[in-house]
């Protein structure tokens, strides 16, 4: 800009100089007179004799005399001097501007000109990178790259149509999406332009056989795509890629490098750790000629592969979790109704350091299905919901109500204000109306479970036991005139992180619920009658039902905390190692929290869970089968549409020395006991015998979800609450 303002202003100096330098060599040169009109007298011969003529009379000379009546006519010459200066002063203008403009590029700005002639005979152009592997805590590789035939297309390809209709045809890909591809040039100018990756054989063969039909059409068989070798294994935490978005272009991370074509992880850990799986570009120097073609290769740089992340995940472990989900709710050819409910989840963690081992959710995805386009009929599967959702993750983003699972909390609740303890007991019929509603609360047993302490309260899961609880945390709450605060119940639960985010390394995880009368006034604002806090309200929270909303993750992670008094945060990362194999990164554990619990309180609720298991005859079998000796709790969650309970169970192992918590849950799958207990148990006995080295180690593939349901054929299990 410089540059040019002096080269402007030199310009006109120079104009104005020249202009004032013909002006005066003109002023010079020119007669004083001239353009001035002279008196010219004519001559008159009166009088004038000849020389044989005598003299005039009197004696008197001869006179010559001019009248001034005529002047003489002008030179044709003179008329054409000022057009001739005219003429000069422009010439000298031009000239001088040219020569003003030749020495500002040549003297000014040449090192610019130079510098700008020699980016546009070099330019840079970016080759693709492989994404790095995600493998399991033993180094299994759960995902890998393969090589795939990926169709490209020359950047002046896209002007001619009959190329992008026959494009369109043979990739199935419409032809406004393939010329969009063709026009992208975020990867460089000469860049080569992907089309569409992970093509079939057939199609590039086809390509091949008609190259003249497909003129500036190549096929690059060098590119990688994401291989999922075990299939839908652990699915909803791996995660899936997907080809760069127009928004995620426009809105790149710091430290990140996109360009149009590239892969980039989409859900799960793909997503959650883009940064360290995605490589680095390769760059090639070429030289191009006027018409963008380009004539030689200067230089390459080969792409630098992505970084390996290393998971907690134990493959055999998960894929144990994965099969008996599938196996539990659709045994038949993957057909939902077939089994018990119809969606479920598990969690296995390692408690102490929050390390996730397993987690598994059904229906499930195969990731694989998003390798290249995906197509339209599998899209919708995935999403719809008569599938049930198959890419939800139930175990981080499925809310439910915690039902008797909450027992151990609100129990612990109770211990801390003096509501319970070793001595009291209740006695239950079946049947309270502690509020004189008129509308009795009936307990999952409704004939009675007698008089009962705390321990027999938990061991039994006796609702009535709790209501009790509710009412006296109720009529104690300030707005009963009473000491304590009206969420002191609340308060107590919520120590083990309920109602919040674990902070789990996946990209999304629901917060979950529980509810308090600010929450009821705000949700309920437009019904003024029901947004009053009822004592109700507490006898629903007590037993993990009304509003209550937890994660079965919330779940396992609270369920650690009882075991080992402390709150970990949950994590799957367990390092990450370069293209060299050191390691870069490596995942601390993290104690979120130590809740202010009395030992003594922990101590009689950990030995009341020890009982849910070693003294009921139907779940005692399931654990000391595989010599495991286990603390646990039931939960059966109702519904008010009646479509079935959601089966919980909760429990941690070895009871003495704890190492893992397992915690699932089935939708309208039944009683917790009955379903969730056997499912829980399978999967503990899977990850003690990995943990001693003694398991299988069997690890294959697992199918996605096919999306065929029929109506349930199990009926029973959904029959009402069972514990």
């Amino acid at each position: 800009m410089v540059a040019a303002i002096l080269a402007a202003l030199g310009a006109a100096v120079a104009v104005i100089v020249i202009v004032a330098v013909v002006f005066a060599v003109r002023s010079r040169t020119s007669t004083p007179y001239a353009g001035q009109k002279k008196e010219v007298r004519q001559l008159d011969t009166v009088g004038v004799g000849s020389q044989f003529a005598g003299k005039p009379r009197g004696g008197a000379s001869s006179d010559v005399r001019v009248s001034s009546d005529h002047a003489p006519a002008k030179k044709p010459s003179e008329g054409l001097k000022g057009r001739f200066t005219a003429v000069g002063v422009f010439s000298a203008a031009v000239f001088g501007t040219l020569a003003a403009k030749l020495w500002s590029m040549q003297i000014l700005s040449s090192s610019m000109y130079a510098a700008e002639a020699q980016e546009n005979l070099y330019t840079t152009v970016s080759t693709p990178a492989p994404r790095g592997f995600i493998c399991d805590a033993d180094g299994r590789a759960l995902v890998k790259n393969r090589l795939s035939l990926t169709v490209l297309a020359d950047p002046d390809a896209a002007d001619d149509r009959d190329v992008v209709q026959r494009l369109s045809a043979v990739l199935g890909v419409p032809a406004n999406v393939v010329r969009a591809r063709m026009k992208d040039a975020t990867g460089g100018a000469q860049s080569q332009r992907v089309v569409a990756s992970d093509v079939r054989q057939r199609d590039v063969a086809f390509i091949a056989e008609h190259a003249d039909a497909f003129p500036g059409i190549t096929v690059d068989a060098k590119r990688t795509v994401r291989d999922y070798p075990y299939g839908a294994l652990a699915s909803h935490v791996l995660g899936y890629v997907g080809s760069v978005s127009a928004e995620q272009l426009e809105n790149v991370a710091e430290g990140s490098s996109l360009e149009s074509g590239d892969d980039v992880g989409q859900s799960g850990i793909e997503y959650r750790y883009d940064r360290l799986l995605a490589g680095d570009h390769g760059q090639r120097r070429v030289i191009v000629d006027a018409q963008g073609n380009v004539v030689d290769v200067v230089s390459e740089t080969q792409a630098a592969q992505g970084s390996d992340v290393y998971l907690t995940i134990k493959g055999p472990v998960q894929y144990a979790v994965d099969r008996a989900l599938a196996a539990l709710v659709a045994p038949k050819d993957g057909t939902i109704g077939t089994g018990k409910g119809v969606a479920a989840a598990a969690v296995v963690m390692d408690v102490r350091d929050g390390s996730i081992v397993a987690m598994g959710s059904y229906p499930t995805y195969d990731p694989s299905s998003f390798v290249g386009s995906v197509p339209d009929d599998i899209w919708e599967l995935y999403r719809t919901e008569e599938a049930h959702t198959p890419l939800l993750n139930r175990a981080t983003d499925g809310l439910y109500a915690a039902a008797s699972t909450f027992k151990a909390f609100s129990g612990l609740a109770a211990l801390k204000h003096g509501f319970a303890d070793t001595k009291r007991t209740w006695d239950c019929t079946g049947s309270w109306d502690g509020f004189d509603t008129g509308a009795p609360q009936k307990c999952w047993l409704h004939s009675g479970h007698g008089v009962l302490d705390f321990r027999e309260g938990i061991v039994n899961s006796c609702d009535v036991v709790f209501y009790e609880i509710a009412k006296d945390f109720f009529f104690a709450g300030e707005s009963q005139g009473g000491s304590l605060a009206d969420t002191a119940l609340q308060d107590a639960i919520m120590r083990y992180r309920f109602g919040e985010p674990t902070g789990i390394d996946l990209p999304s995880e629901s917060a979950g619920r529980v509810p308090t009368p600010a929450w009821k006034a705000e949700a309920f604002r437009n019904r003024p009658a029901d947004a009053k806090w009822q004592g109700g309200d507490l006898t629903n929270l007590v037993i993990g039902q009304g509003d209550v909303l937890v994660t079965p993750l919330q779940m396992a992670v609270a369920y650690g905390g009882i075991a080992t008094g402390r709150i970990m945060r949950p994590h799957l990362l367990k390092e990450v190692r370069n293209e060299t194999g050191d390691v870069v990164l490596q995942f601390e554990p993290e104690v979120v929290a130590e809740p202010d619990v009395d030992p003594a309180h922990l101590a009689i609720v950990r030995d009341a869970l020890h009982g849910v298991v070693q003294d009921s005859g139907t779940l005692s079998p399931l654990f000391s089968v595989n010599g495991i000796d286990a603390a646990g709790k039931t939960g059966t969650a109702e519904h008010a549409d009646d479509s079935g309970d959601d089966a919980w169970f909760a429990c941690y192992a070895p009871y003495d020395d704890p190492k893992y918590v397992v915690v699932c849950v089935v939708e309208h799958g039944g009683g917790g006991s009955a379903v969730a207990a056997p499912l829980a148990a399978e999967i503990m006995a899977a990850t003690m015998a990995d943990d001693a080295g003694t398991g299988d180690g069997v690890m294959g593939r697992i199918a996605g979800s096919t999306g065929k349901q029929v109506e349930k054929l199990d009926t029973a299990a959904a029959s009402g609450r069972t514990d």
